[in-house]
């Protein structure tokens, strides 16, 4: 009598660099490697599938990748078998670059063709050798791909891939190519299906996501998107990101303002607040045009959190261009800002232009636009404390809290928030992430609010289950009796506490 004996499943493990659409793809990445029978690596475990995937914005993209996958050269040698593929926009770029700079790589797949990981890691296994598969479009919509969310309360939900514009310092239309956008319907199904899965904060994606309708002709096609997205039941929080100035209308402001369920927290980014440099960068707005747009969001949304990228040391910047930026982030008074230093990137128009600034001047400025970047955020914050806000509880945002006994949570403006988590008698409270706390702010630091005084209100939310019953120890042992078929049961009604 024979015996059936199964090999254990492979094991993968996904490195994401770069934007929130990486961290996306990855999602997706993790989503068609578990449907192809592969299982998350513990975390002391070495994988046996290792997947990166890159981001190619900043120069120091390619030194991380080629420094990650030479320390793996050995790990990989020392466990037959092991494979190593490396996705996204730097394996878009530099496509078969990655094989001869390490040959021991077994997959390359670029940006337009991330539904291929599974086949071409069974390819590059049976040939034994290393496959490459760089499309030049996108053949299949990622979001029709299976995907493992790293969330059970909020999800990215793309609405648009690629970019139409011509920054010249942006690599990104090259990589992710043009813009090509889905269809409203198709982006409500797939919202409302996250709602029924417990889901209650989603964030719409796109390189240009209020650019959203140029496919096919509609130029207030994002703005009635996010009203439609607020008449979904069930959905507490809408986010989008990132706007372009240029397109940034009129409509949209008004949707933000009109709709309770959109947040009232915006990233607009400025990358330079001097007209001769925003012209160099091909970045089809000017200071005016800028500050009109924050000035008519703070007029519609008065509480509204405003953040923002800015790009230090642009070829050609003079002292007078820098301080035309500072200027800027002074009247803005942004609540955050992610600063850059600028970094030349082969096949860019920018990187061959004239007057690449020096090295010290760049690092001079970016350190007195992040002083001053800071101080502006830290005093808006200020302005917070005494407030009471509400939070929704988030899983893993506050790398302290085990040492301050804190939970963190994102207040409706997007601003982190760490809370003591006990009610008024100093009693813990239970609270779970993707619940809703109300808190009043204590303290305020240029990054983050600390809110220690009592929990005021608790509601357990249908996001809470989800979280539960995602993180619930799964039953051992084998199961008895006949399978039932039939619809789930519906999560059950949150309970809310008075307000």
């Amino acid at each position: 009598m024979s015996t059936l004996s199964h090999a254990p499943a492979r094991t993968y493990e996904v490195r994401t660099y770069g934007c929130q659409m990486n961290v996306h793809d990855s999602e997706r990445l993790t989503g068609l490697l578990e449907d192809a029978g592969y299982v998350a690596a513990p975390a002391e475990q070495q994988a046996d599938v290792v997947v990166f995937n890159t981001c190619a914005v900043r120069e120091n993209a390619d030194n991380k990748l080629y420094g990650n996958l030479g320390h793996l050269a050995p790990v990989k040698a020392a466990h037959p078998g092991m494979q190593i593929a490396v996705g996204g926009c730097l394996a878009q770029k530099d496509r078969g670059e990655i094989t001869r700079r390490a040959p021991w790589v077994d997959v390359v797949f670029g940006t337009h063709n991330i539904g291929s990981l599974p086949v071409l890691l069974e390819r590059a296994r049976v040939a034994e050798e290393a496959q490459v598969e760089i499309l030049e479009s996108l053949e299949v919509f990622p979001s029709t791909l299976p995907t493992k969310r790293e969330s059970a309360y909020a999800a990215w939900v793309s609405i648009s891939v690629g970019c139409n514009n011509t920054c010249t310092f942006c690599i990104v239309p090259a990589l992710r190519g043009k813009e090509k956008d889905r269809r409203p319907g198709e982006i409500l199904a797939e919202i409302e299906a996250l709602v029924a899965e417990g889901v209650t904060e989603v964030t719409l994606l796109g390189q240009n996501v209020n650019a959203y309708g140029v496919e096919f002709g509609d130029r207030q096609a994002f703005s009635k998107l996010l009203r439609s997205c607020g008449r979904v039941e069930g959905l507490e929080r809408i986010r989008f990101t990132s706007p372009h100035p240029a397109e940034f209308t009129d409509d949209v402001i008004a949707a933000m303002a009109e709709t309770p369920t959109v947040m009232p927290s915006l990233h607009m980014p400025l990358q330079s607040g001097s007209d001769k440099v925003l012209k160099d960068m091909r970045r089809s707005y000017r200071q005016s045009k800028f500050l009109g747009i924050i000035d008519r969001v703070r007029a519609a949304i008065p509480d509204a959190a405003i953040t923002t990228d800015i790009i230090v040391g642009f070829p050609g910047e003079t002292e007078e261009d820098f301080l035309e930026t500072m200027k800027v982030v002074e009247q803005a008074r942004f609540a955050g800002a992610f600063t850059f230093q600028y970094s030349k990137r082969p096949g860019t128009p920018a990187a061959v232009l004239e007057d690449q600034i020096p090295k010290s001047v760049v690092q001079e400025r970016y350190m007195r636009l992040v002083g001053l970047a800071d101080q502006v955020a830290w005093d808006e914050n200020k302005r917070v404390v005494g407030r009471t806000v509400e939070l929704m509880v988030a899983e893993g945002e506050g790398r302290k809290d085990t040492a301050t006994h804190r939970l963190s949570g994102r207040a409706r403006d997007n601003r982190l928030v760490h809370f003591t988590p006990v009610d008024r008698d100093g009693s813990p409270v239970d609270v779970r992430p993707g619940d809703m706390v109300e808190v009043e702010v204590t303290y305020a630091a240029p990054h983050h609010l600390v809110a220690d005084s009592p929990v005021q209100t608790v509601r357990r939310t249908r996001a809470g289950d989800a979280w539960e019953n995602r993180t619930a120890p799964k039953p051992v042992g084998v199961p008895l009796g006949l399978p039932t078929v039939g619809v789930p049961a519906p999560l059950p009604d949150a309970d809310a506490c008075a307000r």
